[in-house]
């Protein structure tokens, strides 16, 4: 099957690549938004192919792959007809939750799919047709060995989503060990929590493979989001064997199980977990292994593949 989709999540889009299909991904000479092309920082298999919107027009396209609400009619001007589309949502509803409207609410020219049971739940989504496909990751080649009693985070634009991201909590576990920061535009957090640099240390856009590196070195992960989509990065963590830290707030309630680290909306509950997890790193690696073998039986690579491809194909069997 040739599929088009733009580069917009990197992570999800590295694991939906690894299909079997041929998957055409548009750049543009600026490599912009809509133009980004293959990823730099993330290991995508040949057949993700980089195609200019002109190539479009004559392509074999089967169904295109819609992440935002604008690429539903630039898909049709680059292809030049309307093909099978599935739009994908990401992310939690914003605005007046839970009566927030989906962009593509009451449509009947796709399936809207959701990657969390949570988002399909809070969004209004009319009478468009819905699925879920909930996460699968690439896993790691890297297993947790937690010798350094630091805290890892992963988070993109701390600063810009402040609360949404936690942010804000992040000083409150700086007293309990140093913390270290991976995600775009971490640069300069410190400053701006008014942490010295020896509590908390940034590492801006690292190439995934090397963050999954240093991820495993760090005694625990911290997953402080109050109102996010599951993050790949918490189900990345889990499966290098990192015990986890979470508030329990959207869909991380399904994604981390009893045992497998803590998970409280009390902060107090969280600080005094993560400070087991530093002085006892026994602990931390019983917690870690079951993080481990809960996010390899329900967010593995092959069921989420499988997932798509019968979504996909029941999808393009009914437009024909």
């Amino acid at each position: 099957m040739n599929i088009l989709l733009w580069h917009v999540h990197g992570s999800w889009t590295t694991s939906f690549v690894h299909g079997r299909h041929r998957y055409l991904v548009p750049v543009t000479p600026d490599r912009g938004p809509y133009g980004l092309g293959r990823a730099r920082t993330y290991p995508w298999p040949d057949s993700a192919v980089e195609v200019t919107p002109q190539q479009l027009r004559h392509a074999d396209v089967d169904v295109v792959l819609l992440q935002r609400p604008e690429e539903h009619d630039l898909a049709r001007q680059w292809l030049g007809r309307a093909v099978p589309a599935v739009y994908v949502e990401h992310n939690t509803p914003k605005g007046d939750v839970p009566n927030t409207r989906h962009p593509m609410a009451d449509r009947d020219d796709l399936l809207l799919t959701h990657v969390t049971h949570f988002n399909e739940l809070f969004w209004d989504n009319g009478s468009t047709r819905t699925a879920v496909v909930e996460h699968g990751v690439v896993p790691p080649a890297v297993t947790w060995t937690g010798e350094l009693d630091r805290l890892a985070v992963v988070i993109n634009e701390p600063v810009r989503r402040g609360r949404i991201t936690g942010t804000d909590l992040l000083a409150r576990f700086a007293e309990i060990a140093p913390l270290d920061v991976f995600g775009m535009r971490v640069a300069g957090l410190a400053d701006h929590l008014g942490l010295p640099a020896d509590r908390l240390t940034s590492h801006d856009d690292v190439p995934q493979h090397l963050m999954h590196a240093e991820l495993a070195r760090r005694r625990a992960y911290l997953h402080l989001c109050r109102w996010t989509s599951l993050g790949l990065s918490l189900i990345e963590a889990m499966t290098i064997g990192m015990p986890v830290v979470a508030l329990a707030t959207t869909e991380a309630v399904q994604a981390v199980p009893p045992g497998a680290g803590a998970l409280a909306t009390r902060v107090d509950t969280l600080l005094a977990a993560a400070a087991r997890f530093v002085a006892d790193p026994a602990e931390a690696r019983r917690a870690g292994a079951q993080a481990r073998t809960a996010a390899l039986g329900r967010y593995g690579l092959d069921r989420f593949l499988t997932d798509w491809d019968r979504l996909l194909e029941e999808e393009v069997c009914a437009s024909r």
